[in-house]
């Protein structure tokens, strides 16, 4: 062995040591062992909560900002674990895991009812049911009550013994929707480009089709919270109404502030909307749910169409779901018979699942979601009462506090097919919900089978004729 030999074998442990270091000290803070030393952690794209900004930044995706970037896990020069491969990298890219708390399908202690009478409820407070809430819903002509049900009775019972003393009454549990909502992502480039092109939206730089285009009409918006102060809604007609007393916990602002953007955002804002001189009546109608979810009581979803029908708004978007229930639907059936035209997303728990509700009711446009390549959006519910597909994957809209971000989900197809009744019915006042829905159909661009089928329904919203008449 040469006498340089053991200089070069003592360099080479010194490289290997410090690699080694390097490598470890995330594992060393997390175990408590280096508290002085921070540790990068990768971004978890979770739109469950917290904060989905994107930390400014110009463009459509910039690569400046924090919140809404993807993880950026590019090691900085000289690291020497990428000459080794040292595999405690893989450990260090794993985005962290937030815990998620199942939702409920409705309220443990509640039955609702409609047309309950005096008589009637004196009967049930003497049998130990307490009046918990109560308000009067003129779509239904009738008042809509919250009973807590009584101290060791189940659910089951407590709606058999309502329905028992009032046959005639509208009885169901207090069900929970949420909003649909799946996915977030960050994008740059190209992937930010808005995808309104893919169905031919008029108010999109086409200066003959604007001119064409009649003033829409104001649009109703049942969601979460939304963050009036965002900056794609400085010069928006936004009316924000808020249900009940605010003793519940307020839901999040990430998918209402979503929504919202896509349907009124400012022209030429970060997150400009499908009609930017638009007028919306927003109502937040949800609640946190042990910090981690937002839910709708049916109860408010009641009070939330009766709250739009008294202002006599003639479009309203749902972006939520959850299961059957037979107050909402006798609540969305009055709201069609006066004109109004319901518009819910398909949902998001999958193409096996069973349909979910308000999308699944008679007369209310199902809108499912397709991507930029026209393939159906792989979470979305399928079935015979899906109505038409709008783009719902790698919608760009706003984040909830500056700025934007990609959204993907059934949420953001529906207000697509919202704008453009909107359109419609700002051209022809006189259609009625069923005019609407054919008229969006036989506009269609067919996809998948022939005809209307589980998938597509009649095929892609077709807005390029939207302003024609």
């Amino acid at each position: 062995m040469s006498k340089t030999a053991p200089l070069r074998f003592g360099f080479l442990i010194v490289i290997l040591t410090a690699a080694f270091s390097q490598a470890a000290l995330p594992l060393l803070q997390s175990a408590g062992i280096a508290p002085g030393i921070s540790a990068a952690r990768a971004d978890d794209d979770d739109d469950g909560g917290g904060n989905d900004d994107d930390g400014g930044g110009s463009g459509y995706g910039g690569s400046s900002g924090g919140g809404d970037r993807g993880s950026d896990n590019r090691r900085p020069r000289g690291d020497l674990r990428s000459l080794f491969g040292w595999p405690f990298q893989r450990a260090e890219q794993r985005p962290q895991q937030r815990r998620t708390v199942a939702v409920p399908e409705r309220a443990a202690d509640k039955i609702l009812a409609l047309g309950l009478d005096d008589p009637a409820i004196a009967n049930l407070t003497q049998e130990g049911f307490v009046v918990d809430e109560r308000t009067t819903i003129a779509l239904t002509g009738s008042e809509l009550i919250k009973l807590t049900i009584p101290r060791g009775m189940t659910l089951d019972t407590a709606r058999q013994a309502v329905i028992a003393t009032a046959p005639s009454a509208s009885v169901d549990f207090n069900h929970f929707y949420q909003p649909e909502q799946q996915e977030a992502s960050s994008c740059s480039g190209d992937g930010c480009r808005l995808v309104r092109h893919m169905v031919g939206w008029p108010l999109d730089g086409d200066q003959e089709q604007t001119a064409s285009c009649a003033a829409p009409l104001p649009i109703g918006l049942i969601d979460t919270a939304i963050n009036a102060g965002h900056a794609s809604f400085t010069d928006a007609a936004i009316e924000v109404v808020q249900l009940g007393n605010g003793a519940e916990a307020p839901s999040g602002e990430q998918h209402g502030t979503a929504v919202a953007a896509l349907l009124v955002g400012a022209a030429g804002s970060r997150a400009p909307g499908l009609l930017p001189a638009g007028h919306l009546v927003a109502i937040d109608a949800f609640q946190r749910y042990r910090k981690t979810a937002d839910i709708a009581e049916t109860y408010d979803l009641i009070q939330a169409l009766d709250v739009l029908a008294a202002r006599k708004i003639r479009i309203i978007n749902l972006s939520l779901s959850g299961p059957a229930n037979t107050l909402l639907e006798k609540a969305v059936r009055a709201t069609i018979d006066k004109g109004t035209i319901l518009v819910a997303a398909a949902g998001n728990e999958g193409p096996n699942a069973k349909p979910v509700y308000p999308a699944a009711y008679a007369d209310v446009i199902a809108v499912t979601a397709v991507d930029r390549s026209m393939k159906p959006y792989r979470r979305a519910v399928r079935g015979e009462h899906i109505d038409i597909a709008a783009p719902g994957v790698g919608v760009w809209t706003a984040a909830s506090i500056s700025g934007g971000r990609q959204k993907s989900g059934t949420s953001f197809a529906a207000p697509f097919v919202t704008a453009a009744a909107s359109l419609l019915l700002g051209a022809n006042p006189d259609m009625r919900p069923n005019d609407v829905a054919n008229a969006l159909a036989q506009s269609a661009s067919d996809m998948g089978a022939p005809g209307k089928d589980a998938i597509f329904g009649w095929g892609l919203l077709n807005a390029r004729t939207l302003c024609q008449s």
